[in-house]
């Protein structure tokens, strides 16, 4: 609904929850895992039995296949099941928003030191707190900056075709009183050769091994751009986005979302469509990786 409305909702079982995420109406890959992890901590928390947790679990980790947050946060409850019980499971869950505010906060602090008064940045999707259980990851690096007294000029990609850029980013950083324009997808090149454009911004939703990045369909050519006009890339991102067990990007499962979404209301209606959620930036276009802890 947003920009035009906003509205809380409710999610009363894992069945909602599912629902909600694969509607998008939750996204965001730190913002998935917490919030699955929540509503499998309330559920269990209604004294359901193991096995019925046990399966509430399997169908939120199977919700949306990209974000690897989200198989962390439910992997980690069912080990807490399994070592502690049914009762454990809403403080360990609640335990994993806290942390992700936390891991945000650490984010924001090491990513801000990058951006310099008077900076254009470019960013891609949406990344602030509608998209984490805190203020953000890479949208969160540029408000710090702010806060911090720097004054910085942001250019937002629409992100078709869904448009989070233009539907959601743009709304947070209007509430953020963060001065921003918003670009079509295919300006971006133009953009960067002006010169207006000092860094490039964005998230991320699986980390693999060697440092290549699945994130929004559309990083990929935003990175290729910026290699280009030799324009900085960064990516930030938490730790818990970073899967141990995907060697190169090429192993990251890339989710494909209704044909509905690309046509829209214009668009032909017949056409055939590939609507991949997701693509991958290879490391070497990618000048650093920001975790909470570290840079990489």
């Amino acid at each position: 609904l947003l920009p035009h409305e906003e509205k809380w909702i409710r999610a009363d079982s894992p069945e909602d929850m599912i629902a909600i995420i694969q509607r998008l109406a939750v996204r965001g890959a730190p913002l998935i895992g917490v919030a699955a992890a929540l509503a499998l901590g309330r559920y269990a928390a209604t004294g359901r039995s193991v096995e019925e947790i046990e399966a509430a679990a399997t169908a939120l980790r199977n919700a949306r296949p990209t974000a690897v947050n989200l198989m962390h946060a439910i992997d980690r409850l069912t080990r807490v099941l399994a070592k502690r019980g049914p009762k454990a499971l809403l403080p360990e869950a609640e335990a994993i928003f806290q942390e992700d505010v936390a891991l945000c906060e650490a984010m924001a602090s090491r990513g801000a030191a990058l951006i310099q008064d008077g900076d254009g940045i470019i960013t891609a999707c949406n990344t602030g707190g509608l998209a984490t259980a805190g203020r953000g990851t890479a949208l969160g690096a540029i408000r710090t900056a702010c806060e911090q007294g720097k004054r910085i000029h942001v250019y937002v990609d629409e992100t078709r075709p869904l448009l989070q850029g233009a539907r959601l980013t743009a709304w947070e950083l209007s509430k953020l009183g963060i001065p921003f324009t918003l670009i079509c997808d295919n300006m971006a090149a133009s953009l960067l050769r002006s010169g207006r454009v000092r860094a490039a911004f964005v998230g991320a939703d699986r980390v693999a091994v060697n440092g290549d990045v699945a994130n929004k369909i559309g990083t990929y050519g935003l990175a290729v751009l910026c290699k280009h006009h030799n324009v900085p890339f960064y990516v930030v991102a938490p730790r818990t986005t970073y899967d141990p067990k995907c060697r190169t990007g090429a192993e990251i499962p890339i989710e494909e979302r209704a044909a509905g979404e690309v046509r829209g209301v214009q668009a032909f209606k017949e056409a055939k469509v590939w609507n991949p959620a997701f693509d991958v930036t290879p490391r070497e276009l990618i000048r650093k990786i920001i975790f909470e802890d570290r840079d990489w």
